[in-house]
């Protein structure tokens, strides 16, 4: 007998903005999927916003469990910045994998195609460490790197950039949680040179001040 029931989840985490050396800065990541245990639809959003120039992404992926706490993901990706440079969206094929690594990191690698065949890859890494019964600090890791550079999109070859972060918050219901935190972001190699060559800066701190939703 087929039991197979089918659920549904969202995650807002991070939303939150960001006080920078530059531009503050609205950030948010949304995760959200719908499905069973071994099968899932996901559509994953993410951007920045400041005054006047920000850029979106949105990803729509099959997701296939392939081991205990670890899941196969195979999709679509759209960025689609604003500002500057509004004309330069781009579109991905996505391989990815989303899952739970030994001591509880929460990692997320992910291959993307451009539809002008660059190949570029993401590695998110997240861990919750409990502090406290409501209070719970989570480091954070992401790189980027790309192999071809592409530097009408300010990339190059090789790791782009990497951020890292720590976010602090009080869980003042399971689904509720305000946080604050820091996060430091550098480009490197090749795309930092881009950055030079175009006045940009290659590195950025943030004091965060969001909030962490699931429904």
């Amino acid at each position: 007998m087929d039991d197979q029931r089918w659920y549904r989840y969202l995650l807002l985490e991070p939303f939150e903005y960001q006080l920078r050396d530059g531009d503050d800065t609205f950030s948010w990541e949304a995760d959200g999927w719908v499905g069973g245990d071994d099968e899932r639809l996901w559509l994953k959003t993410e951007g920045d916003l400041a005054e006047d120039e920000g850029e979106a992404e949105a990803q729509l992926l099959y997701s296939r469990l392939i081991a205990p706490f670890w899941d196969l993901q195979l999709g679509v990706r759209y960025d689609q910045p604003w500002g500057s440079d509004a004309d330069s969206s781009r579109a991905f094929a996505v391989v990815g994998l989303e899952g739970l690594a030994p001591y509880y990191f929460d990692i997320e690698p992910a291959l993307f195609l451009s539809d002008d065949a660059d190949v570029s890859a993401r590695l998110e890494a997240t861990f919750d460490l409990l502090l406290a019964q409501r209070l719970v600090l989570q480091p954070r890791l992401e790189l980027d790197a790309a192999v071809q550079e592409v530097p009408e999109h300010g990339v190059g070859q090789g790791l782009n950039d990497f951020e890292l972060g720590a976010r602090l918050r009080y869980e003042l219901r399971r689904e509720f949680a305000p946080y604050v935190g820091v996060s430091w972001t550098r480009k490197t190699g090749e795309t930092a040179g881009i950055a030079r060559r175009d006045g940009e800066e290659v590195s950025d701190f943030a004091v965060i001040f969001g909030v962490r939703m699931w429904f």
